[in-house]
């Protein structure tokens, strides 16, 4: 395998100056890679590790997905990974090789994440899934996202370049090219990194001092919280501060703003109004108003309108995004009229629209098949194939935009929508019970992988337009991590699922429990779905007003619904993180020139470094609570059951690492 024919190029190890604003009328962003040249991207070694490192992650994202509701952030600590194994050869692997590693290895924690969330629940409701049947789910719906993104490449990547933060993509394109350029710009991510790796692996992994700061030792925090159910939340971490200042002031605060309206306005009115009816139990929640705490009001009603704001936000932006599609297919389908790629500079050149088309014809067909075997009915499958087909192309939009946003898949409630309009709609067909239940769950298991893996491929494809990757190259060997990461995920929940049992332990089965959070809750939600329990319409409808009012006003409306569905405490440090970007910025602005362009970079970095080392402190911590006797309490300070000792140290080290990223970020560069 070799790279493709054409003009060698030497390739730059600095981003520039326009990588990360809007470009100017007329202005044209030049790559680290230009596209007039070439230089290795697709070779034995590049797939190779790729290839390999999806198998390892696949297989240890599932167990650690099972086993703790974690899956491991698997591109960040690839990328990593892929500028360590650059040094084994004596050519040192390219930026574009790089590349391809991290995008073929990062396929492996969508897939999980898509697989662990859905298919455990079929082993839970005792319909145990053939094996190819596991690992086809996964594989049709990976396929669908990554073809139903394609098309949307152009407008996510290009034409809204400067305007979405892409904080994950930021990370990773740092890591390669900082590690490439070496010097002190390497050893300050390297530094980054190891601070925020051992802060978030010892913070997470173990009992040194409180995560989670609320305050509520506080008198007016614990009253707030008793009496109106208002309660402030904070996880102090590394990783998340990192993500907030990449994400910038703006996007942060409207985050937030979304989290405040569910939090501190929907969660105590309900618990008002609730508090007042007694024992009465009000669907969707399973126990009275009165005797739920905030977080259970939070996930038993508010998360639903949540869901509601997201879908009706993935609508508009599907709406404003049509003209842009239709645009990728009038340019593809000229460029296959001139011939592959024609009159399409190498870095705006994506796969053939013949290959999507024929693509999604075939997974089609393959979906009807999977399906037919289900159903008993003709129609039953045709809705089917409907419902698998429009909510993968209809949360893609959503997925690329999350991700280019705030770095956070609404993967969850996606699948919870989907599994409830799917519900809604079978009902009707006469679909129901077990078989139902197995027929939504196969919708949902594609549906949940489509939208994961379609928000990993645009970060995948926005770090690629930073250095100069080819589209078509990206998108091919996706495919293969695709393929890669189903049949590893597919045979490891097959093998788990004989050795554990998942959920909840079954009478006189001894096997030991993979509790499986999110797949439980999926499983709950099926289950009462296809016993014919109403559904919450008037939720996701007052999510949905609440979506429009955003839209009228103007404000980015997906980005507050993702707020109002996101926990509080994956908000507030992220707002954090915007305002040192803010006033960094500010301070960047003052000193101009040279001297502010080196505070805004060193900014960036150390930023990248916190995503990049919380990233690997949570693979370590993750993998570490799989081995046999750990406990959070092997490693436990005096203080930390002192709830106001503990969450004081905590504040007090969250603080240090602010002033590490501004301090840091004004600290003059060596010569």
């Amino acid at each position: 395998m070799s790279a493709s024919e054409g003009r060698p190029v030497s390739q730059t190890a600095t981003l520039p100056e326009n990588a990360y604003r809007p470009l100017a009328p007329g202005e044209v962003y030049q790559p680290c890679v230009p596209a007039a040249g070439i230089v290795p991207e697709l070779s034995w070694r590049s797939v190779g590790w790729g290839l390999l490192l999806c198998v390892v992650f696949s297989a240890a994202s599932a167990y650690s997905g099972l086993k703790v509701g974690q899956v491991m952030e698997a591109a960040i600590p690839i990328s990593i990974l892929a500028i360590g194994l650059a040094r084994l050869y004596p050519r040192r692997s390219t930026l574009l090789e790089n590349v391809i590693i991290t995008g073929i290895g990062g396929a492996s924690g969508s897939v999980v994440a898509g697989a662990v969330f859905t298919i455990p629940a079929l082993y839970i409701l005792k319909l145990d899934p053939h094996p190819v049947q596991t690992i086809f789910i996964c594989l049709a719906g990976g396929t669908l996202g990554v073809l139903f993104l394609i098309p949307l490449r152009r407008y996510f990547v290009r034409d809204m370049h400067g305007q979405l933060p892409y904080p994950e993509a930021t990370a990773i394109t740092e890591v390669l090219v900082t590690g490439e350029r070496g010097g002190e710009q390497a050893r300050l991510l390297l530094q980054a990194t190891v601070i925020a790796g051992v802060y978030d692996f010892f913070v997470t992994t173990f009992q040194v001092w409180k995560e989670y700061v609320d305050f509520r030792f506080f008198s007016l925090a614990r009253q707030l919280s008793e009496r109106a159910r208002m309660v402030f939340s904070f996880d102090a971490i590394g990783f998340i501060l990192g993500l907030g200042y990449v994400m910038g002031l703006r996007s942060s605060m409207i985050l937030c703003a979304g989290g405040v309206l569910s939090n501190f306005v929907l969660v105590p009115l309900i618990w008002m109004i609730g508090s007042h009816l007694g024992d009465t139990v009000v669907y969707p929640a399973a126990i009275p108003i009165a005797k739920m705490s905030a977080t259970q009001i939070f996930r038993g009603y508010v998360r639903f309108v949540g869901v509601g704001a997201i879908a009706t936000a993935g609508i508009f932006g599907i709406i404003k995004s049509l003209r842009i599609v239709a645009g990728s297919f009038s340019i593809a389908l000229r460029a296959f009229r001139r011939g592959e790629g024609g009159g399409l500079e190498r870095t705006d050149r994506d796969i053939s629209v013949v290959s999507i088309l024929a693509g999604v014809v075939i997974s089609a067909l393959g979906v009807a098949i999977l399906l037919g075997k289900l159903a008993p009915s003709a129609a039953v499958v045709v809705a089917g194939l409907l419902l698998t087909l429009l909510f993968s192309f209809f949360f893609t939009s959503v997925a690329a935009n999350a991700i280019a946003t705030v770095a956070r898949n609404p993967v969850s409630g996606m699948t919870m929508l989907t599994i409830i309009i799917s519900c809604a709609v079978l009902l009707r067909f006469g679909l129901s019970g077990t078989t139902g239940m197995f027929f939504v769950m196969a919708i949902a298991g594609m549906v949940c992988t489509a939208l994961a893996v379609s928000g990993q491929t645009i970060t995948d494809l926005k770090t690629g337009y930073w250095l100069g990757s080819t589209p078509a190259a990206q998108e091919k060997v996706k495919f293969l991590g695709v393929v890669v990461a189903s049949v590893a995920v597919g045979l490891t929940i097959v093998l788990l699922a004989r050795a554990f049992q998942f959920g909840e332990a079954a009478p006189g089965d001894p096997r030991v429990v993979l509790p499986s959070p999110q797949a439980s809750i999926m499983k709950a939600l099926v289950e009462g779905f296809m016993s014919r329990q109403p559904v919450a319409y008037l939720l996701f409808g007052a999510g949905a007003m609440i979506t429009l009012m955003m839209e009228m006003l103007g404000a980015p409306a997906l980005v507050f619904a993702l707020g109002m569905y996101l926990p509080l405490e994956l908000n507030t440090p992220a707002l954090v993180g915007g305002f040192l970007a803010h006033f960094l910025g500010k301070r960047s602005e003052r000193a101009g020139g040279r001297r502010g362009a080196v505070i805004r970079e060193r900014g960036v970095i150390i930023a990248s470094g916190l995503m990049a080392g919380g990233a690997l402190g949570g693979v370590f911590g993750a993998a570490l609570r799989l081995v046999p006797g750990y406990a959070e309490e092997r490693i436990k300070t005096p203080f930390y059951d002192n709830e106001p000792v503990s969450q004081l140290v905590s504040a007090a080290l969250f603080i240090g690492l602010c002033l590490y990223l501004w301090f840091g970020s004004l600290r003059k560069q060596e010569q």
